[in-house]
């Protein structure tokens, strides 16, 4: 999976189309990400107590990575990203615009 925690992404489907988030928790092994304060879902709580009220709380539930693109941190761009291997080696993350390596 090419996008990871942390990461600014930018949502390309769905009722949150074209908002801007921070990946939360990310799922590889069902391909998906949960970004931060978008896809927000009604919860009903049920009351835990005696004379505890329910409500009704808003979570934030996991989309398909396919549906959001990694913002550069350098250029501020949407991007498709790549890989690049090192000299020493390594692997990373590089931006296809701009050529920045990314962390």
């Amino acid at each position: 999976m090419k996008i990871k925690k942390n990461d600014h992404v930018i949502i390309l489907q769905g009722k949150d189309k074209g908002k801007k988030g921070k990946i939360v928790r990310a799922l590889p092994k069902q391909g998906k990400v949960v970004v931060e304060g978008l896809n927000l879902v009604s919860k009903h709580v049920r009351p835990k107590r005696q004379g505890e009220k329910g409500q009704i709380i808003k979570i934030a539930r996991p989309i398909p990575c396919s549906n959001v693109m990694l913002i550069c941190p350098r250029c501020h761009q949407p991007i498709r990203v790549g890989y690049k291997i090192l000299p020493n080696g390594k692997k990373k993350r590089w931006c296809r615009k701009c050529k920045e390596i990314i962390d």
